[in-house]
């Protein structure tokens, strides 16, 4: 669906759709913050709307209507891909961030089969001064609920992966926007699962539910079989722990 095809306003269930993600791109390569660009249109969405109307005359009621586009389309910059202020806070407040994960909320969760795991990571996040939030449910938008419910500061997901044995991290990129925060955790876990099981790994962006709906850094990390998790167990909640560790100490 393309922007004003459709009203876009705040409701309940959220408006979600490329129409959505259109408006966040331009409203924040205007300098208004809608949060991550996913394609939702949630409270800060709303919020940047509203300010953009405000600063442009037009009523500020949060509704994406005929008169507001039109506004739009024409403050709208006519070259370049200008960057997104999404982006820039997003790299702001990972260089705030303290550089430790002691008293740092960790949300770790997994969709089944992969309880101990959890709970071996958490042993030793934990150890290091985390705070960990175990998070077992099967479905990612529930996942990404309770991580932001909780005000983790970051998210690692576990998944098995039955028909590979090398470690693939995901991190959430999409709409031509990717999360500056998770990518470089991706890489953290990557190389230290990698490096700690000798096994290739690989690191892509994603637009998964759990990615795309969680508030701060988030990856998914696939694991292998069940079985290599049980023969590898130890090494590999060790080397995620380790590499959330490395991250924290240096999130850019």
């Amino acid at each position: 669906m393309r922007l004003g095809d459709r009203l876009l306003y705040r409701r309940q269930p959220m408006l979600r759709g490329d129409d959505v993600a259109d408006l966040q791109r331009r409203l924040s390569a205007l300098g208004f913050d809608t949060g991550r660009v996913d394609g939702i249109f949630g409270p800060l969405t709303a919020t940047a709307l509203a300010e953009l109307q405000r600063n442009l005359g037009l009523p500020p009621d949060g509704i994406c209507g005929r008169s507001t586009l039109s506004e739009l389309f024409r403050v709208m910059p006519r070259h370049g891909d200008p960057e997104l202020v999404t982006t820039v806070r997003d790299r702001e407040l990972l260089r705030q961030s303290p550089r430790t994960i002691a008293n740092r909320r960790v949300a770790v969760g997994e969709e089944g089969g992969l309880d101990v795991m959890v709970a071996s990571i958490t042993r030793h996040l934990s150890g290091s001064g985390a705070e960990v939030i175990p998070v077992w449910h099967p479905d990612g938008s529930a996942q990404a609920s309770i991580a932001n419910l909780a005000r983790a500061d970051v998210y690692i997901g576990l998944r098995l992966d039955h028909q590979s044995r090398c470690c693939k991290v995901a991190y959430y990129a999409g709409y031509r926007y990717e999360s500056p925060g998770g990518k470089r955790l991706a890489e953290s876990v990557m190389h230290h699962v990698s490096e700690a099981l000798d096994i290739t790994g690989s690191v892509r962006g994603m637009s998964v539910p759990v990615l795309r709906e969680t508030q701060m850094p988030a990856v998914i990390c696939e694991v292998g079989s069940a079985s290599d998790v049980v023969r590898r167990g130890p090494e590999l909640s060790a080397a995620v722990s380790t590499a959330v560790a490395a991250w924290a100490e240096s999130p850019l």
